[in-house]
């Protein structure tokens, strides 16, 4: 007998750009209703990433030129509302962020197949916008749409995977966004069997491209704190280094074929240095801070290709699924939360103590 479905349900509402004062969390949201084509998603479980504070704070606004962490907890003054999303166009508010939607579906709208009503699924969290191939708009869950901090949430039934393993459900939720990120930089990047350097590897994206890209082959050195290199090598990096270690010291200039960076800031030159000619450097954040500082001459003598990841192909996430029920993969979730203790999880996440995922889980009654 399939649950009744509640009219209103708890979740986090965003209300503005700023610090965690705009992060509501209510009992008396109306729960949403599938329109055609979508599917209605009971959420069990949705992950804390950096785009959901990065998003909350405003980061993404060319006004703000720092790190992540510096506006964590209460915003920055100076970021410019009509940018501060991640597409450089003003949000809605208020907005039920969460890029992750793990769940069941327990209602469809018209045109979709009752079948898939009881489907355990994830959401694809970066979504194109264009069947035309050669496009690269896209939009993301939780920014554009309404997302996972919540008891249901909608999504298109096409960008919504059943998936079939054994996983728990903080398990499943931590890779829409994570492993899709990751997973894009390599694809984008053509990474096979050769030498990949990996920059902040503990944390979700950092530690999901880890094991992506030993599933392909790759010779993995990745960079994390002291404190976490046990943990990162138990991941699968072959060498793992200290944050701020000089790379060419280390390792000697030309000697990586590709960077995978989640970090930028002022150690962001030396990531070059050590690219072999030809090499390829591929990003898709900038948590130590969004500019740095480029020698020209360096990209074009070198022979380099810069790659910035953000739309993705359709096949990175039907291979991610793939790879779940294969096996080939397995998240570290390192810490679960009630949705209503949202601002610890992000508290905690920008902390940075723990290496994997932090995920929320929304009330089950």
């Amino acid at each position: 007998m399939t649950q009744p479905i509640p009219k209103t349900m708890h979740a986090v509402l965003l209300n503005g750009h700023g610090g965690f004062e705009q992060l509501e969390y209510r009992d008396d949201v109306p729960v949403p209703t599938p329109e055609t084509g979508e599917v209605l998603i009971r959420t069990v479980a949705a992950g804390v990433n950096n785009t959901d504070i990065n998003t909350r704070i405003g980061w993404y606004s060319k006004s703000v030129t720092t790190a992540t962490n510096e506006g964590g907890s209460s915003g920055f003054d100076d970021a410019d509302n009509d940018d501060g999303s991640w597409s450089g166009t003003a949000l809605s508010f208020p907005r039920i962020q969460g890029a992750d939607i793990c769940g069941h579906i327990v209602a469809v709208g018209a045109g979709v197949d009752t079948s898939r009503i009881g489907e355990r699924v994830l959401v694809r969290s970066m979504q194109r916008i264009s069947n035309d191939p050669d496009s690269f708009e896209c939009w993301t869950v939780g920014s554009e749409c309404n997302g996972g901090f919540a008891q249901y949430a909608v999504a298109r039934s096409s960008e919504t995977h059943a998936v079939d393993c054994n996983w728990s459900d903080a398990e499943l939720a931590s890779i829409p966004c994570a492993y899709s990120t990751a997973e894009n930089m390599l694809h984008r990047a053509h990474v096979g069997a050769e030498r990949v350097l990996i920059t902040g590897a503990s944390g979700g994206v950092g530690s999901a491209a880890v094991q992506l890209a030993k599933r392909r082959g790759a010779e993995v050195i990745a960079l994390s704190s002291a404190a976490k290199a046990d943990e990162v090598k138990a991941l699968g990096a072959d060498l793992v280094l200290d944050r701020n270690a000089d790379l060419v010291a280390a390792l000697g200039r030309d000697s990586v074929d590709v960077v995978v960076d989640l970090v930028a800031g002022d150690g962001w030159p030396a990531l070059l240095d050590i690219l072999k000619r030809g090499g390829r450097y591929a990003t898709a954040g900038a948590i130590a801070g969004p500019l740095v500082e480029l020698d020209v001459r360096t990209l074009y003598l070198k022979d380099l290709t810069f790659f910035g990841c953000t739309f993705q192909d359709d096949v990175v996430f039907t291979n991610l699924i793939a790879y779940i029920e294969r096996d080939e993969i397995r998240p570290v979730v390192a810490r679960t939360y009630p949705l209503k203790n949202i601002v610890q999880a992000q508290t905690d996440f920008l902390a940075k103590t723990y290496t994997g995922k932090l995920v929320l889980i929304p009330p089950q009654d």
